[in-house]
């Protein structure tokens, strides 16, 4: 039997699709310092710069003290909602003018809660083939059925509904406002539309939205006008905030419904009040900061095609995507080589995801590194 998964790691290897855990030395807010050398790091979510920030980190805590512990030693259905918790879902419940919302641990345990307790037995789900796995996971946990859509088609959703929605009692349409591999952006308009035309609840992913689009930096939701529209908005602290930790917003009943069935949230230790309270003192007093930053960071990913902060630059094999990364890191960039299964078999890439300090041309001169190395691997 231990063979079994030895040889399995050996043919991962094999196949330049081997994962590990990299041994960083330190971090900033901007760069990452490996194998000796300083990088600038295009492959975290830290949009905002806020993460590994000392002087944000140092700011907040001068400003809170010690009041908030490092643990909370309890789920948040026995000791573990502390004010703080509801000082924090009442902000996002106000911001998103929503009845209710609710803290998850990670976006993972969000999306797993939300799809698996919702989707129940005679219901179905309408999910975007490229959804986070976080979805898929939830949806298969679930006891209703799913259905998977091409990317971002919506003559291929609205066919799949006309099909299948009178089968079933609930049905929800559950997609990213941000796809976090492509870059690129649902067509939540017409989403909309459709849930309305058949009777469907509309759960967004706003993970890699949050914080960087929209007047107060609440996703594309806000800057889209459509806020009312959907049912439940999902957003993380792990990426824009720089802390740790998830939320839901919705109505109460669908919230109150989570805090009964949701698994992930029920049996989970809570979060750290310091994150907590952290994540709170950010939204509250950065957001509106880094608005201008935001604007400036989205135009010079235009610059190179993507909707978003997040510039696919798709290869195709493992092992030249590998190659290229380690081109990029002995040229001073830290990037990462994204494989199978998180993207489809052909189309590895390196994820370049940029945040509101780095220039437009440190940009401009990575892309030719890139454009330069890809040229000589042609010929």
């Amino acid at each position: 039997m231990y063979n079994e998964y030895k040889n399995f790691l050996d043919e991962l290897k094999k196949k330049s699709h081997l994962r590990d855990l990299k041994n960083f030395e330190d971090k900033d807010e901007k760069n990452i310092y490996y194998r000796g050398k300083k990088l600038l790091n295009l492959s975290s979510n830290n949009y905002l710069n806020f993460a590994d920030n000392e002087k944000i980190t140092k700011e907040f805590l001068d400003t809170v003290g010690y009041k908030y512990s490092l643990g909370s030693a309890s789920s948040r259905l026995l000791t573990g909602t502390l004010p703080v918790y509801k000082e924090l879902e009442s902000l996002l419940s106000g911001l998103y003018k929503k009845e209710a919302a609710l803290i998850f641990n990670s976006g993972y345990h969000a999306n797993v809660g939300i799809s698996s307790a919702l989707n129940q037995k005679g219901d179905v789900i309408f999910s975007d083939k490229l959804n986070h796995a976080s979805i898929i996971d939830g949806m298969r946990l679930s006891e209703g059925k799913f259905f998977r859509f091409p990317h971002n088609n919506m003559e291929a959703l609205e066919h799949l509904i006309k099909r299948e929605r009178e089968n079933y009692n609930n049905a929800f349409i559950i997609t990213e406002s941000v796809f976090s591999m492509d870059g690129d952006i649902a067509d939540l308009e017409k989403i909309v539309e459709l849930k309305k035309k058949y009777n469907c609840y509309l759960i967004i992913d706003e993970a890699h939205a949050f914080g960087v689009f929209g007047e107060n930096g609440l996703g594309i939701a806000e800057s889209l006008g459509i806020i009312d529209d959907i049912d439940l908005i999902v957003g993380t602290f792990g990426k824009s905030v720089g802390s740790m930790g998830a939320f839901v917003v919705g109505s109460k009943v669908f919230i109150d419904f989570l805090i009964n069935k949701s698994r992930p949230f029920i049996f989970s230790t809570a979060l750290p009040p310091i994150c907590i309270a952290f994540s709170k003192w950010v939204i509250e007093h950065k957001f509106p900061e880094t608005r201008q930053k935001c604007q400036r960071m989205l135009s010079i990913a235009k610059k190179f095609g993507s909707e978003s902060h997040i510039i696919p630059v798709i290869v195709g094999g493992n092992k030249e995507t590998v190659d290229l990364c380690e081109i990029l890191f002995h040229n001073g960039y830290f990037t990462l080589p994204i494989r199978p299964p998180t993207v489809p078999t052909g189309t590895s890439r390196i994820r370049l995801s940029l945040t509101c300090e780095i220039e437009e041309e440190e940009v401009n001169l990575l892309m030719e590194k890139i454009n330069a190395s890809l040229l000589v691997k042609q010929k």
